[in-house]
């Protein structure tokens, strides 16, 4: 079983209970199923203080937006990098949407995660104690519909069903705000069903749904099976849009600062190390998922996203998504810069 599918599911159950209670916070005390150790604080062989934090957990999901996670780890980046601040352990686990991973970070089960910048907003209303500290990756979802049906503008998407990710989430913000703009009432001209990725794509392949909106490689792959085809890159609904951050815990803010602008060096090095060696982290990608590696490569060379690391262009996008969320009736208010972002990490990184 691949690193950190087993305590998914654990988490997955343990995180059904606290929602079915009506209470999603993090834990009081209880760490039978929390994968950090800690001690009193210590000195590490840097000389650099430390709480006795031994071990993180990342979360991220299976995604080409979230390949810089896969390439630091495969390459063993983040053991070696973070071992001067005390770790010894990395552990990780894969979500199949940002909803759930963000359940998982408000439970207090993930301390950095890869993910989208809608989920985070949504759970940063609901008491997440957190930042997005660096961007991971902009645009790169596309809306891909079935073979058969004529498209020649949004007009031709009334009376359809689409498939995209659940509610809040990037996907589900963009296609509805954009939907609105384009005169769609998204809640009655337009069904939309929230799946994961892969029963998605099952679904379009079974022609159960008329198209879907999904982040890549999902696209491709489901053009390269001839199973739909793109009509509207995602970056063509909102130009530039942020997609995937790098969200770290606020303990870990507060109490390991020299530890956090170190996962943004490492994450910097893996998107740097990405962009240089395109085919290698397209290998990196298929070994890991266990797609096709033409697949993925067609899915890199098509897509209209990019890998960055600068949180300061996707500022803008990110507080534009509260407003829109805020509207659809997701959150209860905006949410500020302030409460979204600490960019003071990667500023004092890359000085």
């Amino acid at each position: 079983m691949k690193k950190g599918q087993l305590n998914i599911i654990i988490i997955a159950i343990t995180v059904g209970l606290i929602v079915l209670s009506g209470c999603v916070s993090p834990d009081n005390g209880d760490t039978s199923i929390d994968n950090k150790t800690t001690t009193d604080n210590e000195t590490s062989s840097n000389g650099e203080k430390h709480t006795g934090l031994t071990e993180l957990t990342f979360g991220y999901q299976p995604s080409t937006h979230q390949i810089a996670y896969m390439t630091a780890d495969v390459k063993g980046w983040w053991l070696e990098d973070l071992a001067p601040f005390g770790i010894t352990k990395i552990d990780d686990i894969e979500f199949p949407t940002g909803a759930p991973e963000m359940q998982a970070m408000l439970s207090g089960h993930i301390d950095v995660a890869y993910v989208g910048a809608a989920p985070v907003i949504s759970a940063l209303d609901k008491g997440l104690d957190a930042k997005i500290v660096a961007a991971v990756q902009t645009q790169g979802s596309n809306l891909v519909l079935r073979p058969e049906i004529t498209y020649e503008g949004p007009e031709d998407l009334k009376g359809l069903e689409l498939a995209t990710f659940p509610a809040g989430t990037i996907q589900d913000t963009l296609l509805r705000d954009w939907l609105k703009k384009n005169g769609i009432d998204p809640g009655n001209d337009v069904e939309i069903r929230g799946m994961g990725p892969g029963e998605a794509i099952t679904a379009i392949s079974a022609k159960q749904v008329d198209g879907v909106f999904l982040p890549h490689p999902a696209p491709a792959i489901i053009e390269s099976e001839g199973n739909g085809r793109s009509v509207v890159a995602s970056g063509e609904m909102m130009p530039d849009h942020a997609c995937c951050v790098l969200v770290v815990s606020g303990d870990l803010i507060r109490e390991e600062p020299e530890l956090v602008s170190q996962i943004i060096q490492t994450h910097i090095k893996a998107t740097d190390y990405n962009l240089a060696h395109i085919d290698e982290a397209s290998k990196i990608f298929a070994d890991i998922t266990g797609w096709d590696v033409e697949k993925v490569d067609k899915s890199l060379a098509e897509w209209d996203g990019a890998w960055i690391c600068d949180p300061n262009p996707i500022i803008g996008s990110t507080v534009n998504y509260t407003q829109v969320q805020h509207e659809l009736g997701y959150i209860d208010n905006p949410l500020t810069q302030e409460d979204i972002f600490d960019t003071s990490f990667y500023e004092a990184v890359k000085e």
